[in-house]
């Protein structure tokens, strides 16, 4: 299968898309291209390894040959010995030890495959000659302990596996994506911007993508930016998510890891103009890349609720060089303020729920839009219930908890059957065990919930309740629970 790289990608995003010569010249102050820089200037010498027999004579022939020639050299040399420079480069590596001699060899082959992308396919004829995965003996160096040996191995891997003429088999591919996902969180990670640089070129072609979701990818990148990162890789991470977007499927499902307000909080912190545009790149994309229009108007109203209006209005304020960025922040106004016209309470509602940050906001303490809408929360196979009495099981927020609490009893209060779909559900056990939670909120609220799912005559037990509690605290609880 042949290698397809970002789809439906207009001019003005394949600027944005930098070719690689470009940002390799922008990474050229990483760790990892700071130490091939002091490396290139070492030199190996060849003929020991021939004397002690660790290599051949054929094999010290060609990389003396290619270690001292120019381009035009290499270029000659690589016409005639494309066999040999292969067998040659993989048996250094399979059979020299010394980390010095690895790390030269690994930098003469990055070097030689940005020289021209073309040289990629050196290997894979060598690969198919020998019967052999391509990237197999690079997969194995992933292994060892040296972090310049790995990480720059890692970077030949997305070379080959992208530059290439076939897609990298799927095994193998499994391997290295589930590689690159670990290595974001290893904390301090010396390397995290090469292996950023890795995953950008990786996830520019489609059939990898799925690959990533598989292995957890998208989760660990948002996890990765929920924390303390320094602007460059929060805007390398970004720009995966920006990639994954290309795709309409990943668009559509992108929100349910949170991307929205993740990266709405970026933006209202962020003062780099790159990370501001990638971000406003991503949400233009989680509006237009979705086939389904419903999706794209959840997106939006999710976008309205994480205050990116607000911070629009902030940027409209300032000027910035960037077309694509006014371009972006025009085209957003005009989405989210339609959005802002269109939007029914219980699509506020849905899309705060689905966000999994609950809070007070108006429509939960509305009897109104109760007795109007939990029906409704049936819809999908009770999609909104399921995502509440997750939230109950698996969130530590006592404000999330406590709202989560009250909704389920609204739902029981206003819906006739509520009581036995929330017990189906695994919903009541969950709200009794916060009976017992630290936090006085929740447990006032969980302890309305149980009436109103246990009892017919919950009304006056709630008021009852309101009562005792007001008597033992000299006044309101903490949090206004009114049934």
């Amino acid at each position: 299968m042949s290698v397809k790289p970002v789809s439906a990608v207009s001019m003005k995003d394949m600027l944005r898309d930098m070719p690689d010569e470009k940002i390799d010249m922008l990474a050229a102050t990483s760790v990892l291209q700071q130490k091939a820089t002091e490396i290139r200037g070492q030199r190996v010498n060849w003929q020991s390894y021939l004397q002690s027999q660790m290599i051949t004579q054929e094999d010290f022939s060609f990389i003396t040959s290619f270690d001292n020639a120019d381009a035009a050299g290499r270029e000659s040399l690589l016409k005639d010995k494309r066999t040999q420079c292969a067998k040659t480069f993989l048996n250094l590596l399979e059979h020299v030890s010394k980390d010095q001699t690895i790390q030269y060899v690994l930098v003469m082959i990055d070097d030689m495959l940005q020289e021209d992308r073309t040289r990629v396919e050196i290997f894979r004829e060598y690969s198919i000659r020998k019967r052999e995965p391509i990237c197999g003996q690079f997969l194995n160096l992933l292994n060892g302990s040296d972090g310049f040996i790995i990480n720059m191995t890692a970077r030949i891997i997305a070379k080959v596996a992208c530059w290439g003429s076939e897609l990298m088999e799927q095994k193998d591919l499994q391997f290295y994506l589930t590689w690159l996902k670990d290595q974001l969180t290893i904390n301090n990670n010396e390397y995290m911007q090469s292996v950023a640089r890795c995953l950008q070129m990786m996830l520019r072609i489609d059939q990898y993508r799925a690959a990533f979701i598989s292995v957890d990818g998208i989760s660990t990148l948002l996890s990765v930016l929920s924390g303390r990162v320094n602007f460059q890789i929060q805007y390398q991470l970004i720009f995966c998510i920006w990639v994954l977007t290309f795709n309409p499927k990943l668009a559509e499902r992108m929100n349910k890891f949170n991307v929205i307000p993740i990266l709405a909080d970026i933006l209202s912190d962020c003062v780099k103009e790159k990370v501001t545009r990638i971000i406003l790149a991503v949400f233009r994309n989680l509006i237009e890349k979705p086939e389904d229009s419903s999706v794209s108007k959840e997106h939006c109203i999710a976008m309205v609720q994480s205050k990116v209006l607000k911070q629009l209005s902030i940027l409209e304020q300032r000027k910035f060089d960037d077309e694509d960025i006014v371009e972006d922040v025009n085209f957003l106004n005009e989405k989210l303020q339609a959005s802002v016209q269109d939007l029914s309470s219980f699509d506020e509602y849905a899309t705060e729920v689905k966000s999994g940050r609950l809070e007070w906001s108006p429509v939960h303490r509305s009897a109104q839009f109760w007795r109007e809408n939990a029906p409704r929360l049936n819809e999908k196979n009770y999609e909104l219930l399921r995502i509440l009495i997750h939230l109950l099981e698996n969130n530590r927020d006592a404000l999330v908890l406590s709202v989560a609490s009250f909704d389920i009893g609204e739902y029981v209060r206003h819906y006739p059957r509520g009581k036995h779909v929330i017990e189906q559900l695994g919903g009541k056990q969950l709200v009794m065990q916060l009976l017992s939670h630290e936090d006085p909120n929740v447990r006032y609220e969980a302890l309305l919930a149980v009436q109103k799912l246990m009892v017919h005559n919950w009304e006056y037990l709630g008021r009852q309740l309101e009562k005792e509690q007001s008597t033992t605290t000299g006044g309101k609880p903490a949090v206004a629970g009114k049934a």
